[in-house]
């Protein structure tokens, strides 16, 4: 599913027109990103938390060169689903 999928579905499942659906999910999207760029974590009861995970520096190799390279540390964003959304995928 794609963006305009999920306003389509959005639009539907509230009644609201799929300019209202776009601007909330983009509200959402935002929203979601703002927390993250602060530190925070968003968590969603039942459908899982968004949050920033550390990745450390590491080695790699070019694979164009096979030389050896250093990867800089860096934040990664992540999302860990809830109980209520994992068992929906499992029915």
């Amino acid at each position: 599913m794609n963006k305009s999928q999920l306003v389509d579905k959005i639009s539907e499942s509230a009644d609201i027109s799929k300019a209202a659906a776009t601007r909330a999910l983009d509200a959402f999207i935002d929203s979601v990103g703002d927390a993250l760029k602060a530190g925070d974590q968003v968590s969603l009861v039942g459908f899982g938390t968004f949050a920033v995970r550390e990745r450390a520096s590491r080695s790699g190799r070019n694979p164009q060169t096979g030389t050896t390279i250093e990867i800089p540390a860096s934040k990664q964003p992540a999302f860990k689903a809830g109980k209520a959304l994992k068992d929906s995928v499992n029915e």
